[in-house]
Order: structure tokens, then sequence, then C-alpha cells
């Protein structure tokens, strides 16, 4: 069985209602749920949430929610890997048993169809334990600089004092989108950034974290340029 498992819990303090709050048309959560199914990728689309109304919402878009969250697993300091692995192991003593499962962020509106069906293909071929989005730095992370207890900058690399741009190596970083996982690795807990994950690299155009009121109103600028773009 292949799932997507899209963890939305309540009481989001940055940014009241998060999961479930209206984004460029329809509830945050719904875009991720519309993508998940349009993908085809997926026997169930679940979501894994501790709140009621997100339940509902989430109901009302089309996926499952076989289960009320642990509150043990809903708190601020739960990790991805715990929460989907809970839903792993529920699914496999309920329903049957988890070959692939997905973890798809109910605030991940820029994630495409394309995007999860690429990683679909890419954990099968590859036989990884995770295969997860990634996008690049936009300078090179050798290039960095910190401000010391003196109040001065000076490199965090400085042996890259003299390089030039273009010699140094590209850097990523997490996208914090989806993750396909085995239901191994889910089951056993195994961490998501480890020497048998590999990477699907996206556009920096498609990433944006949502943290807060700030990086919601930019993203809705974002989205929306993209709709304007693609038409």
């Amino acid at each position: 069985m292949k799932i997507c498992v899209i963890p939305a819990r309540g009481g989001s303090k940055r940014i009241p209602n998060k999961n479930i709050r209206e984004f460029c048309g329809k509830p945050i959560i719904g875009w991720s749920i519309e993508t998940a199914i349009n993908s085809g990728c997926f026997d169930k689309v679940i979501v894994t949430t501790d709140d009621e109304n997100i339940a509902k919402v989430a109901k009302s878009f089309g996926a499952e929610v076989p289960f009320y969250r642990p509150s043990e697993l809903a708190d601020d300091y739960t990790g991805t890997v715990a929460v989907i692995q809970h839903a792993v192991n529920w699914v496999s003593e309920n329903w049957g048993e988890v070959e692939l499962a997905c973890c798809l962020y109910a605030t991940a509106p820029f994630v495409r169809t394309q995007d999860i069906q690429f990683g679909l293909d890419k954990i099968q071929k590859e036989e990884s334990d995770y295969v997860f989005s990634v996008a690049s730095f936009e300078s090179p992370i050798q290039r960095a600089i910190r401000i010391n207890r003196a109040g001065r900058v000076e490199m965090m690399y400085p042996e890259y004092l003299n390089s030039r741009s273009q010699d140094l190596e590209e850097g990523f970083y997490n996208a914090g989108q989806f993750y396909w996982g085995t239901g191994e690795a889910w089951s056993a807990g195994r961490r998501v950034l480890n020497g048998n994950s590999a990477p699907i690299v996206v556009p920096r155009g498609r990433v944006q974290d949502i943290d807060t009121l700030e990086d919601w109103e930019h993203a809705e600028l974002l989205f929306n340029w993209l709709v304007e773009k693609n038409k």
C-alpha cells in the first residue's frame, strides 16, 4: 500500500489556525490534499491531526482522518518522523502493510503533482530510505559571514576568502515540502537525513517557508504570480 500522510495539528501560535487558514481561495491544507489525490500515487490520503476543525476541513477535500493523533504527538516538540511513524504503524495494523509513505506538509501549496510522481519514481528506482525535496542556496554557503561578539564581521569559512563564486560547490537545503519514505524506514523511526536518502531538486522560486504572517503574505504573492505566469 502507498499512502500520503499530511500532518496538521491544531494550536499553531505564530499563525492562528495555520493549517486551515485561507490561502489564495481555499484552506491551505486543501492545496496539499488535492495535489496528493491528483498525483494518482496513493491508495490512501490521510491527515493526522488532533483537531476536529482540521479533520472536518480535511474530509471536505477528500482526505481520510481514520484516527486522532495522541496528545503526546501533538505538542511543539514532537518531530515529523515520530508523527509519520505513528500513522504508518496505525495503517499497517488496521488496513494492511505500508510499502511506501509520503509525508506532505499541510502548508506546502507550491508542491506540484509532478514533484510527487517524480519522488515515487526515484525512491522505487534507487531503493533509498527517503527521497525529499531540496533547493539550492542563492549564494555560496562557503562565503557566509558571521557577526562576532565584538560586533564585527568575519567569514565563517575564511579559507574561501579569495575563491571565486563559480569555483565553489553548490549547497542545498531541505525545502520542507514532502518526504517519500519506505514503510520500513518510517516504522523504524530512521532519520530523514541519512546516508541512504536522495534529493529531488526543486526550483528556489517554488520554495517558501510559512512560519510568520509576513511569510504568509509573501507566499500568497508568489503563488498568485506563478499562477499568472503559467496561464
